[in-house]
């Protein structure tokens, strides 16, 4: 399950439990929103409360970033699994922004600040 919250320029998701396909399309679509009315944003990703994702979550996350290659400013993930800060730094070859990989999620929305 995840919830989702945007401010003016910035998306933050939360993600518990699984992290699903359904899911994923989800924040898609809030962040294809954003970017035609807003241009790049700022992303918060708190993954810390996340239990596991499916393999097409994952393959949709490549496909995502390189199509959104210049739609994020800087992102903010927030977790203490070493597979997922991992996974973060891989995915800055995709995306033009600066990625950053935090502890907990005061942390992580005071860089965005």
């Amino acid at each position: 399950m995840i919830v989702i919250d945007h401010q003016p320029n910035r998306v933050s998701v939360a993600v518990f439990g699984e992290f699903t396909l359904a899911d994923y399309k989800e924040f898609e679509e809030v962040v294809n929103f954003k970017v035609k009315f807003e241009g790049p944003v700022d992303l918060c990703f708190d993954l810390s409360q996340m239990a596991g994702l499916t393999l097409d979550v994952a393959w949709e996350e490549i496909k995502f970033s390189r199509a959104h290659a210049n739609d994020f400013k800087r992102v903010a993930v927030v977790t203490d699994s070493q597979w997922v800060t991992w996974s973060a730094w891989l995915s800055q070859t995709f995306v033009n922004a600066d990625v950053e990989v935090f502890a907990n999620a005061d942390e992580a929305k005071a860089w965005l600040a």
